[in-house]
């Protein structure tokens, strides 16, 4: 599952370089002969999307590696890791967009205005980039990806710029104002930058062992109660690596039973966990004599409302 997983993602990944390479193509020709930044600046943001997504392609190959010695819980990280480089990157080609459009607007350069073929660039750009948004992130809904949700989180906001730079075109055209297009270009990059700083922020919640869906305790609180013999689930844990989940909990069961009793409530539980709980990577159950109650730490936190 894992290879048939990232075999999927390297796939789209081709696609999405594929695409954006076309589309980069298109912008930075149409708008170095049309004369618009505006153009220019989104043709240079597509090409970071190339960027990113061979740095995704080469996550795919490393996270389909199997675990080792060094790494025994697997490489899934790499999918991290691949996310936290694509807000750097991001961030960087909006930040450069930037510069060069203050310096130009502080020079005085105000521009000319930019001819019809801008405007057919970004018509052509919205669709192209609308069409890989709705692959990716679907594609990272059905495989679980960290890296194609951000790759897609960034295309949508590339179909704003392109619908940005549409408008800002068409206005430039009719109001023959320059300017304007300078104006619209650094509007460009500071969202580049708005959206490298937002990956950038929900990366850490997996890196730094968090995770967003907080259904998942309710769903091993339940499977624990339909397993007989076993009571009271607390110091419950969870984290991801990529797609998958490791979870660590402790239960109670009756102190009077053998080793051998209470091992296999242990494993049923882990079986009933596997049932309501998708992509589950390793449980950890820690068996405690019931009476043992510490009900204030059940999600695996010292709770002092007890809940």
């Amino acid at each position: 599952m894992d290879r048939e997983r990232s075999e999927r993602i390297a796939l789209i990944s081709w696609i999405a370089i594929v695409g954006n390479l076309v589309l980069a193509l298109i912008k930075i020709i149409a708008g170095l002969s049309a004369g618009s930044l505006a153009v220019v600046g989104d043709g240079i943001d597509s090409t970071t999307d190339i960027i990113a997504s061979g740095i995704t392609l080469f996550a795919a190959r490393v996270i389909a590696k199997p675990p080792d010695r060094e790494h025994p819980y697997g490489h899934f990280r790499a999918e991290t890791i691949a996310t936290k480089t694509l807000s750097f990157l991001i961030f960087f080609v909006g930040a450069q967009l930037a510069l060069s459009t203050v310096r130009r607007l502080i020079g005085g350069e105000h521009g000319e205005v930019p001819q019809v073929m801008a405007l057919y660039a970004a018509g052509i750009s919205i669709i192209g980039k609308i069409a890989l948004s709705v692959l990716l992130l679907r594609s990272a809904k059905k495989l679980a990806s960290t890296m194609l949700r951000a790759n897609g989180k960034n295309m949508q906001s590339d179909i704003l710029i392109s619908g940005g730079v549409l408008l800002g075109v068409l206005l430039t055209r009719l109001l023959h104002f320059g300017l304007l297009d300078s104006v619209i270009a650094l509007l460009i990059s500071l969202w580049i930058m708005k959206t490298a700083f937002s990956i950038f922020m929900e990366s850490n919640l997996e890196l730094m062992d968090g995770i967003g869906d907080q259904t998942v305790y309710p769903a091993i609180f339940k499977a624990v109660e339909e397993v007989s013999g076993a009571v009271n689930p607390h110091r419950t844990r969870v984290r991801r690596l990529g797609n998958m989940y490791i979870i660590d909990l402790d239960i109670e069961v009756d102190g009077g039973k053998t080793v051998i009793q209470a091992h296999r409530i242990a494993v049923q539980v882990e079986q009933m966990i596997k049932r309501r709980v998708d992509n589950v990577y390793d449980i950890m159950v820690h068996v405690e004599p019931r009476g043992n109650v510490e009900l204030n730490e059940r999600f695996g936190i010292t709770d002092p409302e007890g809940e």
